[in-house]
């Protein structure tokens, strides 16, 4: 199988040269989820002590299927793969759409690309740091007089997953904004004469993310109401490099 090559743009094509490079670009993409599976799973022990390591106290899983203990890892395993695959997933869909944009445009957008990524992976470093052992201090504990508190395989791994990629998702807002601003869809004016909306607008985005308890809906919104006003101000910065340039 040939690697599919880039468009430049403007360059005409036949639809079904779009479709047989979309279609590599998939084969490209589940090939290299598979691969991560696969490497997930060699070393998927340890992952799952990772996700343990934020539990307070020394606590352990348990299962309450048969077959409980091998979903279970499989998940783990898969949400590795998907992770590991990251990369080549973003970069195949940046090569399938970069030829709808001109040359300057694309060089600014794979920019934002590459700084999106940066702050996925601060914010699930965050998350993991700060965020996830509060929210699980938190809900172990919540009246603990009253219940025998166990903790579920299942539940607990799509539990710290779902936290982990949210706030990884809420890291992303300044790279959204920057871009949006960088594609002339919104002004950094707009902005910051907006700034009270884009607050109240915030906070709900924070509120509908995944989290059941208060705490995670605190660590959620704390930062994504910081990121939101640093976004304004990169936003700024990016109009005054985009007149000079």
């Amino acid at each position: 199988m040939r690697l599919p090559r880039r468009l430049s743009h403007a360059e005409g094509a036949e639809l079904v040269d779009h479709l047989g490079e979309l279609r590599t670009r998939l084969f490209i993409c589940v090939i290299a989820v598979g691969a991560g599976f696969v490497a997930g799973y060699v070393v998927h022990t340890r992952l799952v002590h990772l996700l343990l390591a934020p539990l307070p106290g020394d606590r352990k899983l348990v299962t309450y299927g048969v077959a409980e203990p091998f979903i279970t890892s499989m998940q783990v395993s898969l949400a590795a793969g998907f992770a590991i695959a990251l990369p080549v997933v973003l970069w195949q869909l940046w090569g399938f759409l970069a030829p709808a944009l001109q040359p300057h445009l694309q060089r600014s957008i794979a920019a934002c690309v590459a700084f999106a990524t940066l702050l996925f992976a601060g914010g699930v470093a965050f998350s993991y740091n700060v965020a996830l052992p509060a929210a699980l201090k938190f809900l172990t504990t919540y009246d603990q007089s009253v219940y025998d508190i166990q903790i579920r395989a299942r539940d607990y791994v799509s539990f710290a997953v779902m936290v982990l990629v949210a706030v990884g998702i809420v890291f992303e807002l300044p790279a959204v904004i920057v871009t949006l601003v960088r594609l002339g869809i919104v002004s950094s004016r707009t902005l910051r004469k907006q700034r009270r909306i884009g607050y109240v607008i915030v906070a709900a985005v924070a509120v509908a993310l995944p989290g059941v308890d208060p705490v995670t809906t605190v660590f959620e919104m704390v930062p994504l109401m910081v990121l939101f006003e640093a976004s304004i101000w990169l936003s700024v910065l990016v109009e005054r490099r985009a007149r000079t340039s």
